[in-house]
């Protein structure tokens, strides 16, 4: 009995001490940068915020920015304690929600990644396609094409306009050597569609606008100091067409892996309830 009375004493002297300043200034070890009525925020937690090798002034903006956000947050917090009724701050049916939520999620995702099969053929790619065409209406143009810029006093110029627009695979890599070696900027969109809007942020105009400056496949912007921003589009298909399926093709692995996942949580729910009920754990009266 005696033993007990002691556990508890020391126990409460524990408690008390912990919540003196000074301790608490020698557990986070640091001077105190900021106050907000009884709250304290040491450079120790202040530092821990900042990146390493970043300039002072970045440091500083930073620094006030962590600080007024702190201050804010718990001046806030100060209110609410004060102002807000003893049923209005009893957040624990909120926070019971949101750790069976958490809990939940977590497991979730603990049992799709051991389970989910990722593998995802051509063929599976081109089943999904040909089964949703209507949901492949492209809303923007697409095309292939190879985007320079160049000096518009370069030699190499004409030579690239040429070999640009050839259906030649070898002058299509002469094309490609000269541009890389002669071209400020060099981008070959030649293999894989792109959105018009992807396209027009290289010439730095509007695609509309861009589009309309096309002339026997060659689109040409002068910067008007100098440089002329260069492409030849090979291929394009319009707004309102079916598009290719290897345009969507990564929109198509991540549906069907979005439905593997659905697929795989239904059975799991299903699973839970059905081996509740086999075991008398679950029952509706």
């Amino acid at each position: 009995m005696k033993r007990s009375a002691s556990i508890f004493l020391t126990l409460s002297l524990l408690v008390w001490v912990l919540s003196c300043d000074r301790v608490q200034s020698i557990i986070h070890d640091g001077e105190v940068v900021a106050r907000v009525g009884k709250h304290k925020l040491y450079s120790s937690e202040l530092n821990a915020y900042i990146p390493n090798g970043i300039s002072a002034e970045d440091s500083t903006r930073l620094a006030l920015q962590y600080i007024n956000t702190w201050a804010s947050d718990l001046l806030f917090l100060d209110v609410a304690e004060a102002e807000l009724t003893k049923a209005e701050k009893d957040v624990s049916t909120e926070l019971e929600d949101y750790r069976r939520s958490l809990l939940k999620y977590r497991y979730e995702q603990n049992f799709v990644n051991q389970r989910l099969d990722t593998a995802i053929t051509s063929s599976q790619i081109e089943r999904y396609y040909d089964s949703h065409k209507e949901n492949f209406v492209l809303q923007l143009p697409i095309v292939k094409a190879r985007f320079l810029s160049i000096s518009k006093d370069s030699p190499s110029l004409s030579v690239l306009r040429k070999k640009m627009a050839s259906e030649d695979p070898e002058e299509l890599n002469e094309a490609d050597s000269i541009a890389y070696s002669a071209a400020m900027k060099y981008t070959d969109y030649g293999n894989a569609w792109i959105d018009v809007v992807t396209l027009s942020r290289e010439f730095g105009v509007d695609y509309i606008q861009l589009l309309s400056s096309m002339k026997n496949g060659f689109i040409e912007v002068d910067d008007g100091k100098g440089n002329l921003s260069l492409a030849y589009v090979a291929q394009m298909m319009k707004e309102g067409e079916t598009g290719p399926v290897e345009y969507y093709d990564s929109r198509i692995r991540d549906i069907i892996l979005s439905t593997r996942k659905q697929a795989l949580l239904s059975d799991l729910e299903q699973d839970l309830l059905d081996k509740a009920k086999k075991q008398e754990n679950f029952e509706i009266y």
